[in-house]
């Protein structure tokens, strides 16, 4: 059968994922990972509309520990086949996440158990500048760090997670943040 660049035509009850050739399976994976990120802020802003913003940044960062300790620690590291537990090993099961293909991030290793992750775009943190309530000079601080060092340490507790740079950004040319993963 030929692979699908989409989907005109007749109705396929029979259709499956498979059918439709790399560069359309590559596309729908983008676009679900931005699915993601953005149900991810609609569910949040309904949560801070509700309940004010400190109960829904608590309820974001338990929804975030299950998501990350079963998909992202677990499924991804099995589906994947990565079997160490180092931060190298970490790294590429950060870049194999649905946000890596939405936040646009640099890693460097420096060695098996040291990394620097840059995060050259993030739509979460543009949309807070954007927003213009000043929400996104503390986003970083009170959101993802804790989450970084939580989705680590859920991998591995002996990794650390260090900020090296911190919002708000310099400018619009400027890195949004920077993150040092290392084990002693």
């Amino acid at each position: 059968m030929k692979e699908r660049l989409g989907y005109a035509g007749d109705f396929d009850p029979d259709l499956a994922l498979e059918d439709f050739s790399k560069s359309t399976l590559v596309e729908l994976l983008g676009l679900y990972s931005r699915l993601i990120i953005g149900l991810d802020g609609f569910w949040y802003l309904g949560m801070m509309e509700k309940t004010g913003n400190e109960e829904a940044r608590e309820c974001d960062r338990w929804v975030w520990d299950k998501v990350m300790k079963k998909y992202m620690c677990t499924e991804i590291s099995d589906l994947i086949r990565v079997e160490g537990r180092d931060v190298v090993d970490f790294m590429k099961v950060l870049q194999a996440r649905p946000m890596h293909l939405v936040i646009r991030e640099e890693i460097e290793v420096l060695a098996p158990n040291d990394a620097v992750l840059t995060v050259m775009h993030c739509p979460p943190l543009a949309a807070l500048e954007k927003e213009g309530e000043g929400r996104d000079a503390s986003h970083c601080e009170l959101a993802c760090a804790p989450m970084r060092r939580r989705h680590a340490e859920l991998f591995n507790p002996s990794i650390q997670v260090k900020c090296l740079k911190m919002p708000p950004r310099d400018g619009k040319d400027d890195i949004f943040c920077k993150w040092e993963y290392f084990r002693d």
